[in-house]
């Protein structure tokens, strides 16, 4: 459980967004493309 906290704290101290945070924590889970995390450029396109 440490590790879990310390790993969203660190992406929340690096400006990630709770959904960001979210999407990681599933494709990390279920490996489905869809929660693959994107670069900043291309999460800015999607807005």
């Amino acid at each position: 459980m440490q590790e879990t906290a310390r790993l969203i704290l660190g992406l929340r101290s690096a400006g990630w967004t709770e959904e960001q945070i979210n999407d990681f924590i599933l494709f990390i889970e279920s490996g489905e493309e869809k929660y693959r995390p994107r670069n900043n450029t291309e999460n800015k396109d999607k807005q």
